[in-house]
């Protein structure tokens, strides 16, 4: 059962418990990669996020060379995602705050794979402008994520599109009102060998869409790609164009 939204300020709840969460748990979540155990990804979002950058970077032609646009992957995890878009034509670079992941995305093939918190990103930290910045499922922190956004315009070059899957909101809410705020993680659904889910921010839409008006960014697309197996959605996909600089929010 989803556990009722807190109101942020009023709990313990912070971005560095998700970091502490993931660096504990790296072995399992890789296994559930690996493995495809996450079943909403093997038959929906993944597919959904690859075609997403694909369609928008223009490496949809079977004879494209690694010469394409510059992907920005953020929160890369063990890298699938930055090794299925190097397969398509495209130069990935792969960031992820976790130590462990980064280096079994390391161990497990090609890309270029760095640690970076994202309250460290800036134009220093990330000296190469990138065409498409990506977070799949990436975005789950209040202040972290606000950071990410307000200096990716920054990191992103002239006409830039940055892409976000995350849980569709009106699915993910449950039964708590439809309002912002940290909520309990929880690892139901995997194996026992996860420990000490994270907490995460829960956003509106309505949220969403003001983190990209507010830091210069156009929406460019909206998606809900939906699991045939329910009929509803299974994610939500957003796509923003760099077309000023940020304004205050």
């Amino acid at each position: 059962m989803q556990k009722s939204i807190t109101e942020n300020g009023k709990t313990g709840f912070h971005d560095k418990q998700i970091l502490e969460s993931w660096q504990k748990n790296v072995s399992p979540w890789v296994d559930a990669i690996q493995h495809k155990q996450i079943e909403s990804r093997v038959l929906v979002t993944d597919k959904a996020i690859i075609e997403t950058v694909i369609s928008l970077s223009g490496n949809n032609a079977p004879d494209n060379n690694a010469s394409g646009k510059s992907v920005l992957d953020i929160g890369c995890g063990e890298g699938w995602l930055t090794r299925a878009l190097i397969t398509s034509g495209l130069s990935v670079t792969g960031i992820d705050a976790v130590q462990g992941l980064v280096d079994k995305a390391k161990a497990l093939g090609e890309g270029d794979f760095h640690v970076l918190e994202y309250e460290q990103f800036s134009d220093r930290t990330i000296p190469q402008q990138y065409d498409i910045a990506v977070c799949n499922f990436s975005l789950i922190g209040n202040e972290s994520v606000e950071h990410l956004f307000s200096v990716l315009p920054s990191i992103l070059n002239k006409g830039g599109t940055f892409i976000i899957q995350t849980l569709n909101p009106y699915i993910s809410c449950g039964d708590a009102p439809y309002v912002d705020g940290w909520r309990e993680g929880s690892w139901n659904g995997f194996s026992h060998d996860f420990c000490d889910p994270a907490p995460w921010y829960f956003r509106t839409i309505a949220s969403w869409l003001q983190l990209f008006i507010n830091n210069g960014f156009v929406l460019k697309a909206f998606k809900e790609p939906i699991d045939s197996s329910t009929g509803k959605p299974a994610s939500l996909i957003l796509v923003g164009k760099v077309v000023s600089s940020p304004v205050d929010g």
